[in-house]
């Protein structure tokens, strides 16, 4: 894997149900390292801090590979990198290979794959659609939150050195699966109920399907 775009935001306002909200989603790309901090990337808007940023978001990750398929759906936006919000956009990010828990070195920062993004009504809004929402869910492609496990400057070109296999886990697209799908994978639930890659609220929600 290989970073291909450092991207980040300034507070933008949007309209919805006739409010004003303040997103970060508008992210667009810088041509200088960008700074991946323990809680969120430097100089990036976080403007919800309950459901975005903190330990288990700290940064997003969306795989430009990707890119070709939301631009023949939606062929008629504005595109550029950074347009699903992400920080990094990486080339051969594979949600199918990437498990929670896994560890991966990037330039002098350390991260781990925590869990995937769930789409949220701002990104109806950049897309100019809510269905949008189901299109995202139904591709199983959402890109993965990481934990940042040592602080550092990542830049365009770094490339993603895999430290530390996850053991007894499961991928993040089993587990955005896992997420959506009314039918339950029992046997998955149980791989991750004592992975401390993803937040224990979020394991304590999936325990209700194991009773």
């Amino acid at each position: 894997m290989k970073i291909r775009s450092t991207n980040i935001s300034k507070p933008t306002t949007i309209i919805w149900n006739e409010k004003e909200v303040l997103t970060g989603i508008y992210k667009k790309p810088i041509n200088k390292p960008i700074y991946l901090g323990k809680e969120d990337v430097k100089g990036d808007e976080v403007s919800d801090r309950k459901h975005h940023g903190g330990e288990f978001k700290a940064c997003y990750l969306f795989s430009k590979n990707q890119y070709e398929y939301w631009k023949n759906l939606y062929p008629n936006l504005n595109w550029e990198l950074g347009m699903f919000g992400e920080n990094l956009t990486v080339s051969g990010l594979n949600e199918k290979d990437i498990h929670i828990g896994d560890i991966y070195e990037i330039s002098s920062a350390l991260v781990q794959v925590t869990q995937p993004r769930e789409p949220c009504f701002k990104f109806g809004v950049k897309f100019g659609t809510q269905e949008v929402l189901k299109q995202f869910i139904e591709h199983g492609y959402p890109g993965t939150y990481v934990r940042v496990l040592e602080a550092g400057f990542v830049k365009t070109g770094d490339t993603f050195k895999l430290v530390e296999k996850a053991k007894n886990s499961i991928s993040i697209w089993q587990f955005f699966d896992l997420l959506y799908n009314k039918s339950k994978n029992r046997d998955h639930i149980k791989l991750i109920m004592d992975n401390n890659a993803l937040p224990e609220r979020k394991r304590n929600k999936l325990k209700f399907f194991l009773k």
